[in-house]
């Protein structure tokens, strides 16, 4: 559940209009706003108005649009160091925080159906929990979370959840989960506000007044026989309504259905702008995907802007498409700057279209790694990354406390949920006994079951994590891979983390290859098309720079996992498991793929992970049949 640190501004939207900001003239601003600043003195507003100055630079917008982001930037501010003050003296008394925070839960759900029936209120610590409350799965929540969407109240939570919020799916289906109030406002107290500390102490650049391209897009809602809204619960531009106008984007564009007529639209008012302070989205692969589409389309987001004009190739309502062409002008000196830059080459381009470009910010480990590295290696280069989060559907796992680590290291959150730890040795057993924050190991990797703020007790998330150190009494950990994306035909169970690494190894000895997507499928789901007896990988890559790789180059990769690998290389040997199958697919390939499991998963581009392992044979069969070689 990535969501947009901008969402503070919804926070601060309700004190902004109280204060009743009023331009007049050329800029004047009414007194009652002096009175609610608090600038009781001309000195004062004078040295306001020069930091004011001094933040904004030369970029020319709305004194409204820029008072409410300078309030946001600093109320914020304050609450950042606020709750990172608290984060420290959690950190110092973790026993104790996990603790409250469990039996906050428990009280609080206490009265529910399932509350009554695991009898929570008689709960007196978390030995008393775990003795009693089995480890759980999505099956045992599954008719539960149906009698909520079908209207029942006071089944798992207290209250009527905001949304059924969808899993992006990468371990099997998308599941249902419920969202509640207390799983956002956690959220952005716990992580939002700790992390913006973070990013500015890190990058004090962020605190201008330069506007954000902010790409994300208005998902497709539905709604439950009880009439609850069924979606992702990341930002969304609905949610994040109030503070559009500190985006480049207008918002007319986000009501545009069309995902690629969106990304355009971000594009072209992005471009317009070269000012731009900030890259945000939920995930690097959002951001990859957009300079994709920018290499594609450039000539004709160059037209429009030169002419200030919107493409005709937009399929646009009519007044939508009025609003649009309402805030172009023609612009051919910017026009021609981007060309210009565009014809040096797409290496190190965000920084050559805006030079004052201060940071991308998105996540950028687990599946979105290799974006992240494209992105550094190529479009991106020499801008830094921020990865602020570790995050779900279920909530806020962790904070990036250290932006400028090339790592990405997360510090559990102590007080977002009740955490507890399965030793990776033990994942296959029936009954695994589970370990606590303060019992953990350096070193050692661990399953995560968490117990959230809505309606999840003793849950296996499935996410596999290493511990690397420890912040005071608080662990720091690593995402490492999904159970459900392992490789496994023989029982030799090949992770994410280590088959990326073996892929990486022999990328290095293709020349001129460079990653741009891959994934996996175990042969089994194959059928006949699998091209082979025995249980293999079927790998599929889109690279760029070479349009075939020999036999000798494919079976590099299938060396450099038995290298990383002593089970995988031990199957090998005995002949228990076959030499991996290498295919090349077209170009935009994977970008057509993960449209097709956007649509079956009903995930949104906001929320969606590319799977590293397919399960599913109409994927692989899709890829087949885009082979090159």
């Amino acid at each position: 559940m990535a969501l947009s640190w901008f969402y503070i501004v919804l926070t601060l939207c309700c004190a902004v209009a109280s204060v009743g900001i009023a331009i007049v003239g050329q800029g004047q601003i009414i007194p009652s706003l002096v009175a609610a600043l608090a600038l009781s003195t001309a000195t004062g507003m004078t040295l306001v108005l020069k930091e004011f100055s001094s933040k904004l630079g030369a970029e020319m917008r709305p004194v409204g649009s820029v008072l409410s982001q300078y309030l946001a930037l600093k109320v914020v501010g304050w609450l950042g160091r606020r709750q990172r003050r608290k984060l420290e003296e959690d950190t110092r008394k973790v026993e104790q925080v996990q603790e409250e925070t469990l039996l906050k839960r428990l009280r609080k759900h206490g009265g529910t159906t399932y509350g009554r029936k695991y009898d929570f209120k008689s709960l007196k610590d978390s030995a008393e929990f775990r003795a009693r409350h089995p480890i759980t799965t999505y099956e045992h929540y599954r008719e539960l979370i149906q009698r909520v969407a079908a209207g029942e109240e006071k089944v798992v939570i207290s209250e009527k959840p905001l949304i059924l919020a969808m899993t992006s799916g990468t371990s099997g289906a998308s599941a249902m989960l419920l969202s509640t109030k207390d799983t956002n406002t956690e959220f952005f107290l716990l992580g939002v506000t700790v992390c913006l500390d973070a990013m500015r102490k890190a990058f004090p650049a962020t605190e201008s007044l330069q506007r954000t391209t902010k790409f994300f897009y208005t998902p497709t809602l539905r709604q439950s026989e009880a009439g609850l809204p069924i979606g992702p619960n990341s930002s969304t531009p609905a949610s994040s309504r109030h503070m559009l106008n500190l985006y480049t984007t207008p918002a007319p564009a986000f009501e545009v259905p069309s995902e690629k007529d969106t990304l355009y639209l971000h594009l072209l008012f992005a471009l317009k702008d070269p000012t731009v302070g900030t890259l945000e989205s939920n995930f690097a692969s959002t951001v990859f995907y957009a300079f994709v589409s920018l290499q594609e389309h450039w000539q004709e987001l160059v037209g429009d802007i030169e002419r200030g004009t919107v493409s005709k190739a937009l399929a646009l309502d009519p007044k939508v498409r009025s609003s649009l062409e309402a805030l172009m002008k023609p612009d051919p000196k910017r026009a021609s700057q981007i060309q210009a830059e565009i014809q040096d080459g797409f290496r190190g381009i965000a920084k050559r279209l805006w030079p004052n470009l201060n940071l991308v910010l998105a996540v950028d480990s687990g599946s979105n790694q290799i974006y992240g590295e494209m992105l550094r290696e190529s479009y991106c280069q020499g801008v830094p990354f921020y990865s602020p989060f570790y995050a779900a559907t279920e909530g806020l796992i962790g904070v990036n406390l250290w932006p400028e680590e090339t790592s990405r290291r997360y510090l559990l959150c102590p007080r977002s949920m009740f955490c507890e730890f399965l030793p990776e040795h033990s994942l296959e057993q029936d009954d695994p006994p589970t370990l606590l924050m303060q019992e953990v190991k350096e070193g050692h990797n661990y399953e995560l079951v968490i117990t959230n703020a809505s309606g999840l007790y003793r849950y296996r998330i499935g996410d596999i994590v290493k511990v690397v150190g420890f912040h005071n009494q608080c662990p720091i950990i690593e995402f490492q891979y999904r159970r459900g994306q392992m490789l496994n035909v023989r029982g030799e169970k090949v992770s994410e983390h280590l088959f990326l690494g073996a892929l990486k190894n022999a990328l290095s000895q293709w020349p001129g290859a460079q990653l741009v997507d891959y994934c996996c499928a175990e042969s089994g789901i194959m059928g006949d098309s699998s091209g082979g007896s025995d249980p293999h990988y079927q790998v599929f890559l889109e690279l760029k720079g070479v349009r075939n790789l020999t036999e000798e180059q494919r079976y590099k990769l299938d060396i450099c996992l038995q290298q990383d690998s002593a089970v995988y290389k031990s199957f090998r040997i005995k002949g228990s498991i076959g030499p991996m199958r290498v295919q090349l697919v077209a170009p935009g390939a994977f970008n057509e793929l993960s449209k097709k499991m956007m649509s079956f998963s009903e995930t949104t581009p906001n929320t969606f992970k590319m799977h590293r392992v397919i399960r599913r044979k109409e994927y692989a069969d899709f890829l087949l049949g885009k082979t090159l070689s």
